[in-house]
């Protein structure tokens, strides 16, 4: 009996180090009511990867929908190809970068080399190298909701960025909308409506440029009316849901909350005219559309503010201030602000109304704007610092996209009850510092 109870012992020790051993949890992964298998993106500049001031492959590689579809293939995504630049030409159209900071200045210059230019159309602008086999990454910088809709786009003469992804015999009446919803798919995403209103905002609410003294209208610097936005974003998301294909929208950022219209303040212009005249003036005086007056803290200006006007004396007098074009006045902030609130609205009823997900950047830009830690790093609109955002001070960091891609992904699975894994944001940088 002795001997049969220490036995007995031994087994219950054996039975508790065991059931303390350490299990390995699996996660585990669903596509829920979605189908990933055939997955297209459908957007901007944002959804390319453009970054920086231009579109290189460094940032086509991190766009947003790229980093989404690897995370797709843990519950049965498909390929999914974007028009990358090569190897040989991997700075693609060119960009701008880092090279020091001189008293807390940021001074950039031009990447020019290994760039993917094949030529010029008959304007002087140029034309990419070509990227015509199938991909399923979409986006196009500059397009617009209203020129999706417009012939000849793809021409040499309209987006060089969309007439890369187009053979040389597409016919000049193929519109990006016709484009983009000829792509055979089982899920979308689609983040169009920022250049709508943005090109607007950037050239200080004037839908113009001046050609040779002449201001000439200029449809990428148009505001875009709500009927007019209305109407072809329904048009657009009804052609992409013809077989009630499921798919993830992005509401439009506050165009005023980006490094872009936050960097170059009245504060800092005041603090340069009152050094440069010995004290003896500070106010920046600006030309809106109604009148000359003193800028105030609610007036932006853009990052790319020509600083060496204040010097030649342009916006120290009331005789000669800013150019309207300049600076984006607390009116036309008003303007600007409410026409984004506007389009989101339509955006989220338009998307409800065909029980589409609906990635809020809208909503989580406004909080990054004061500073937002997020899984453990800092993140917010400051200009370099702020981990977000490009030099360019508009569009996103490699880590900007990983965020991005999870506000997607956070809807996605809300909406559709999937378990898509979550990108791991610490893996990708910021802005770039010189070596």
């Amino acid at each position: 009996m002795k001997k049969n109870f220490k036995y007995y012992i031994g087994l219950a020790i054996l039975g508790i180090v065991s059931s303390c051993k350490p299990e390995l949890e699996t996660k585990t992964f669903s596509k829920g009511s979605a189908d990933f298998s055939s997955f297209i993106a459908v957007g901007n500049s944002l959804t390319s990867g453009f970054a920086d001031g231009g579109l290189y492959l460094e940032g086509q590689q991190v766009a947003f929908p790229n980093l989404m579809a690897a995370q797709m293939k843990a519950v049965g995504g498909g390929e999914f190809t974007s028009p990358f630049f090569s190897v040989e030409q991997a700075n693609g159209s060119g960009y701008i970068r880092l090279v020091s900071l001189k008293d807390g200045n940021p001074v950039t210059e031009p990447v020019t080399d290994k760039v993917a230019v094949r030529g010029a159309n008959p304007a002087g602008k140029p034309l990419y190298t070509k990227f015509t086999n199938p991909i399923q990454n979409l986006g196009v910088p500059g397009m617009r909701l209203d020129m999706a809709f417009a012939p000849g786009i793809g021409t040499v003469m309209g987006n060089p960025y969309f007439e890369r992804l187009l053979p040389d015999n597409t016919p000049a009446t193929l519109t990006y909308q016709a484009y983009a919803a000829g792509h055979a798919h089982t899920f979308f995403s689609f983040w169009l409506g920022n250049n709508d209103v943005l090109g607007y905002a950037t050239n200080g609410a004037v839908s113009t440029i001046d050609v040779n003294g002449v201001p000439v209208e200029d449809p990428t610097k148009a505001l875009i009316s709500l009927p007019v936005f209305t109407n072809l974003y329904t048009k657009f998301i009804e052609s992409l849901t013809l077989k009630q294909e499921k798919g993830v929208v992005a509401t439009v950022p506050d165009v005023t909350a980006v490094p872009f219209f936050n960097t170059v303040t009245t504060a800092r212009l005041s603090a340069a005219i009152q050094a440069g005249s010995q004290g003896k003036a500070k106010d920046v005086y600006i030309k809106t559309k109604t009148t000359v007056r003193a800028a105030t803290d609610k007036d932006l200006f853009p990052l790319t503010f020509n600083t060496a006007m204040l010097m030649q004396g342009v916006g120290t007098s009331p005789l000669n201030p800013v150019p309207d074009k300049d600076v984006l006045d607390a009116d036309e902030v008003k303007l600007v602000a409410q026409r984004v609130v506007d389009i989101n609205k339509e955006i989220k009823r338009i998307a409800a109304s065909k029980s589409l997900a609906v990635a809020d950047v809208y909503t989580f830009l406004n909080k990054v704007k004061t500073g937002y830690v997020y899984n453990g790093i800092l993140i917010s609109s400051a200009f370099i610092t702020g981990n977000a955002f490009s030099l360019d001070g508009i569009h996103l960091t490699p880590m900007g996209n990983a965020i991005v891609a999870n506000l997607f992904i956070d809807a996605i699975n809300k909406t559709y009850s999937s378990s898509l894994p979550k990108v791991d944001i610490s893996l990708y940088r910021g802005v770039k510092y010189p070596n």
